[in-house]
């Protein structure tokens, strides 16, 4: 989120995938009210980290997961591919925070690869599991969808804006619990925080069949440099979500010099969002074999360090 190196790297092609998931086939009336969500590691690239661990997810994004009655569960990137399918059968939802890795090379965009491939042939054959992107997040999800480098200069750092909501949010699944006056407020307050050198253009969007085909855009925004680049989509068929901006920080993260949204609106959207995901979350029946091996891999069994005096972030879990 703060490496100024970001998301520069090219993204990677993928197996093709099919477009015509289907509805959720069992469980349709009942919910699962012991969600867990897996939240991906980070490879550490800063030096000023580098003595604390190889891999890190900041406190911040597992407050909000947690927040909205979920559990949360670190997935590492130094596993097998057999022991991630694994995990996927035990877990309700992925989460792919922002960051700084080579979204081509990165064991962070290998192992988003796995399940990628696991949500999508779940999702097909009627078994829900929803997939979150948040900033570097939607970055890969959008070459994942389109098998190919979509990412050009869009520099929105250390801004906070409103969005520019599109006229496909009224029948979007995102925002249909979102109140009338927090929409109209969306799009006129800086609700929104963005940390970020890289994205999706609008133009490179329509021009790509693919990324049309699979993902609606909700949101628009301009970038520093005027390109008009997508700040939040959402699957067609599959629960797939992005955001080039960063939800979980406005209720979690308080660095001064950092724009941080702290409004009451922007805690409602925050709070809103992660409620959503998570919702998403309680619809999958995805669970461990036993309690003992569900109790042994939460993120309670880690301890966060304090990190606020050297890095943008109050607390981090080192792996």
């Amino acid at each position: 989120m703060f490496s100024k190196g970001f998301a520069a790297h090219l993204c990677v092609l993928v197996l093709g995938h099919c477009t015509n998931a289907m509805p959720t086939k069992r469980h349709l009336d009942a919910v699962n009210n012991r969600p867990i969500i897996g939240i991906l590691t980070q490879e550490v690239m800063d030096d000023v980290m580098k003595p604390f661990g190889k891999t890190y997810i900041p406190d911040s994004y597992v407050k909000y997961i947690e927040s909205a009655g979920s559990r949360v569960v670190p997935i590492r990137l130094t596993l097998t591919t057999t022991e991630y399918e694994k995990i996927f059968k035990s877990i309700n939802g992925l989460l792919l925070i922002g960051g700084s890795a080579d979204l081509e090379t990165s064991d962070f965009a290998r192992v988003t690869r796995v399940f990628y491939r696991l949500a999508l042939q779940a999702n097909d054959e009627g078994d829900h599991f929803p997939i979150w992107g948040t900033c570097m997040g939607l970055q890969l999800l959008t070459a994942l969808a389109a098998g190919e480098c979509l990412l050009t200069k869009t520099p929105a750092e250390n801004i906070a804006l409103p969005l520019n909501l599109t006229a496909n949010v009224p029948s979007s699944r995102m925002f249909q619990g979102f109140p009338s006056e927090l929409m109209n407020a969306l799009s006129k307050e800086p609700l929104t925080g963005n940390f970020h050198h890289f994205g999706i253009t609008t133009k490179t969007f329509a021009e790509n069949e693919k990324l049309r085909n699979f993902y609606t855009i909700l949101s628009t925004n301009v970038a520093e440099n005027g390109a008009r680049f997508v700040s939040t989509m959402e699957g067609k068929r599959y629960p797939f979500y992005g955001v080039q901006w960063h939800p979980e920080v406005n209720r979690f993260q308080w660095k001064p010099n950092l724009n941080y949204p702290h409004s009451s609106n922007a805690v409602r959207v925050s709070s809103l969002l992660a409620e959503f995901f998570v919702n998403e979350g309680r619809r999958s029946f995805h669970s461990y074999a036993t309690p003992e091996e569900e109790a042994s891999s939460l993120i309670y069994n880690y301890v966060p360090v304090n990190t606020q005096n050297f890095t943008g972030y109050e607390q981090i879990y080192f792996f």
